[in-house]
């Protein structure tokens, strides 16, 4: 058997292991579903009695954002289960079995993004009761659920290296907290970037999570002529935009990630 084969195999494996852990402790599951549905009806109901969106309903405007930014706070899960299981010694235990080193990184992340589908579809049963609507075809809206998922998945690896770093559960979550809400928030997630001032009007066009969203946006159909216009090159080429980011991410925190853990795994 190659070792490509043995990695998946073992990648599998630990998998299967966290979603049972999840399946043991219902209340992942219960926060998993509630965090989603509380942030559409408060987003919907609040800033949408409060923000007038030109030629498109809120809760269409909406739905991608939610979806964008649940997705990225969604990623702090796969820093600090990995800091919870090198606190309690966990690790430790998987070195001394005989599996491929990047099997315990990717069993976690494909756990997580398993966690982030189930996200997106309570989000998105939520969004349909509340008047949010796909209005393009088929294939977009499949396209538009992928490429979420997949900027998801990059950005669990490069919250698996702050959790390898870090190793304190507690600490992984406050600092992921110092940087994604910003990211989030100086972005077109919940309100269009037009009356941004210049300088944070400029970053919100250039950041990652506002081509998510605007990609979003543009393959679930949920856009109107002028809406979110600009002549920033990453929003005029957002789904481009987004695979970039994706693929750089990857490329970045795979590895470096695998060489983290075993460093940190070795000590």
């Amino acid at each position: 058997m190659s070792s490509l084969s043995v990695a998946v195999e073992d990648g599998l494996t630990i998998t299967r292991r966290n979603l049972v852990k999840v399946k043991r402790v219902p209340e992942l599951i219960v926060f998993a579903t509630l965090s989603p549905i509380m942030f559409v009806l408060l987003f919907r109901y609040v800033f949408g009695s409060a923000i007038p969106i030109q030629g498109i309903s809120y809760a269409e405007f909406l739905l991608p954002g939610i979806f964008a930014q649940t997705i990225v706070f969604g990623s702090t899960i796969t820093g600090a289960s990995l800091a919870e299981d090198l606190q309690k010694g966990l690790i430790d235990r998987f070195r001394s079995l005989p599996m491929a080193p990047s099997a315990v990184l990717v069993g976690r992340t494909v756990a997580d993004l398993a966690l982030n589908a189930l996200s997106i579809v309570v989000m998105g049963v939520t969004g349909l009761i509340v008047g949010w609507r796909i209005r393009s075809s088929l294939g977009e809206a499949l396209a538009g659920f992928a490429l979420l998922l997949l900027f998801a998945y990059a950005m669990s690896w490069l919250m698996a290296t702050v959790g390898l770093l870090v190793r304190a559960p507690e600490v992984v979550q406050q600092a992921s907290f110092i940087v994604i809400f910003p990211l989030t928030f100086i972005a077109n997630t919940f309100v269009p970037t037009n009356n941004f001032p210049t300088v944070l009007k400029w970053i919100a066009d250039w950041n990652p999570v506002s081509a998510v969203v605007q990609a979003a946006r543009e393959l679930f159909g949920n856009t109107a002529p002028g809406l979110g216009a600009s002549d920033t090159w990453s929003l005029q080429h957002p789904v481009l935009y987004t695979l970039i980011w994706s693929a750089l991410l990857l490329a970045v925190f795979v590895p470096l990630s695998v060489r983290i853990y075993q460093r940190t795994a070795s000590r």
